[in-house]
């Protein structure tokens, strides 16, 4: 029998991955309310305010576990500093996607955050391989999948951006247990 986590939680060293909640939408519109971070993400819009925050709550509360999981990256000193998310898409297996703050870049926490979701989603959510892409214009993203151990499929597709309003070419990565 298989037992499905609706909340769950994954810590690492210095971060907790859980469910988002009302207590975090003031931070989530305040860090994601950020040009440069919607622009490189498929679904965030930009501006992104209380009332974007707020809903994004709500659609997370309603997602089905079995197949899709969004955490809110909670760290020890700071508190939110982005979000995670596994979601079975258009691709056979599921995606991963995730943000972080601004003024949290440079320190890891992406790369830290992604390695825990994976030890979680191979071993509590049974998946044995995770694909992701990067906008061919955000490198960085592309290094944080590497050192989680994704590797290139060698394939690029375009993903339409809404906060840019327009299609990008995404360097598509897989991941496998």
């Amino acid at each position: 029998m298989c037992i499905i986590e609706t909340s769950p939680v994954v810590e690492t060293r210095r971060l907790v991955l859980r469910a988002p909640g009302a207590q975090d939408i003031p931070a989530i519109a305040r860090l994601a309310n950020d040009h440069d971070i919607a622009r490189m993400t498929k679904r965030m819009p930009h501006p992104f305010g209380q009332g974007d925050a707020e809903d994004f709550v709500i659609a997370v509360a309603a997602q089905n576990p079995a197949k899709a999981n969004t955490f809110v990256i909670e760290h020890e000193d700071h508190g939110v500093v982005g979000v995670l998310g596994l979601f079975e898409d258009e691709d056979r297996v599921p995606e991963t996607g995730y943000w972080i703050g601004r003024e949290f870049w440079g320190r890891g926490l992406a790369t830290e955050a992604l390695e825990g979701a994976l030890v979680w989603a191979s071993k509590r959510w049974k998946r044995r391989a995770l694909v992701a892409g990067h906008f061919a214009d955000n490198p960085a993203s592309g290094r944080v999948l590497e050192k989680a151990g994704f590797l290139y499929t060698g394939e690029t597709r375009k993903a339409f951006s809404r906060a840019r309003q327009a299609d990008i070419d995404t360097r598509m990565m897989v991941w496998l247990a």
